[in-house]
């Protein structure tokens, strides 16, 4: 089947914290499907019914109308989705990355790029996500979780001790784009931190700290992309010097020993079916001085504008950003 005959719903904005990262997403995907031929509808599937005619009041700063997840729900099961032969999920965060969205598009019997329901619900809660990298021998920085009613700081901190010691994180359970994360230096900032990280999460995860070196591996179609490392210019790698042009460099093939890199790759591949991912995912890494390496994550719906991490290493492996976009695409139809 050509492009052109190829119905698309891009689903952008949503209503989580990420949703600003999802419509930056959205423009450098949509640009792709429309140089690629597809034929396109841009859908925030929070507006609900009440879509915009015109599609830049979905980029809009500001909102073009109300948001909620029951818009979410009403606009999968309208006559809009009717005619879509698969949705390009360009969504970020709670509600659009952890298999909702996914279970919605199943019901309705909808095609749509990335994870599965089951891998998408996983890699959101980061703690079962390293429950599975443990069972498939994936390293991973000791942790425990601290559920939202728990107010006993002087147990939490005793655990923290008992466990890994200071410095340490602490981070929402089941959001991304590193909202709510804070490390902590001594005793006296866990109150703060869990309060942080419960403003975004019923459970926070307080993780082991690795010093060192933040890298990075895209997956596409089960071949581990060469090794990105990311190096904020102050700082640790943030929202702020995520998203902040010129904030961080990025380094790719990243200048680490080969034997590394080929290990990196291979955990990132175990981390990725671990899961039960598919298509593509970008898996977090932390490497000490001494190259010892500490899977954090599994991002199923990472960023995706042309200057994203994904993009980057897959140029690296020889992938433009457009044959990039239409191999998530075809994955998807198959």
């Amino acid at each position: 089947m050509s492009n052109g005959k190829i119905n698309v719903a891009l689903l952008v904005g949503g209503t989580s914290p990420e949703r600003e990262v999802s419509k930056n997403t959205g423009k450098s995907i949509l640009k792709a499907l429309n140089d690629l031929g597809y034929k396109v509808k841009v859908i925030d599937p929070s507006f609900g019914l009440n879509q915009p005619k015109e599609v830049e009041k979905i980029f809009a700063e500001v909102d073009y109308t109300e948001r909620s997840n029951r818009n979410i729900v009403e606009s999968i099961n309208s006559i809009m989705f009717d005619d879509v032969d698969v949705a390009f999920l360009a969504l970020h965060g709670k509600w659009g990355e952890d298999g909702k969205i996914q279970s919605l598009l199943e019901l309705r019997d909808i095609k749509y790029t990335g994870s599965k329901v089951l891998a998408s619900a996983l890699a959101m809660d980061k703690c079962m996500t390293k429950i599975m990298f443990q069972h498939f021998d994936v390293n991973t920085p000791r942790w425990f979780v601290v559920n939202k009613n728990e107010n006993d700081l002087d147990l939490i901190r005793s655990k923290i001790k008992k466990f890994f010691g200071y410095p340490c994180v602490i981070k929402p359970n089941d959001e991304g784009s590193t909202i709510g994360l804070t490390i902590c230096r001594g005793d006296i900032e866990v109150h703060q931190a869990l309060k942080k990280a419960h403003q975004f999460s019923d459970k926070a995860l307080v993780e082991e700290y690795i010093a060192g070196h933040e890298l990075t591996v895209a997956i596409i179609d089960q071949q581990a992309s060469p090794v990105l490392e990311i190096k904020p210019k102050s700082g640790f790698y943030d929202y702020e010097n995520k998203y902040t042009s010129g904030r961080t460099d990025y380094i790719v093939p990243a200048e680490i020993p080969q034997k590394i890199a080929e290990h990196l790759q291979h955990q990132a591949l175990l981390a990725f079916n671990s899961v039960g991912c598919e298509s593509y995912a970008r898996i977090d890494f932390r490497m000490t001085n001494d190259f010892k390496t500490y899977c954090l994550e599994v991002n199923t719906l990472p960023g995706m504008t042309s200057t994203s991490l994904v993009p980057k290493m897959a140029k690296a492996a020889g992938i433009t950003f457009e044959q990039l976009i239409d191999r998530i695409i075809k994955n998807s139809l198959q």
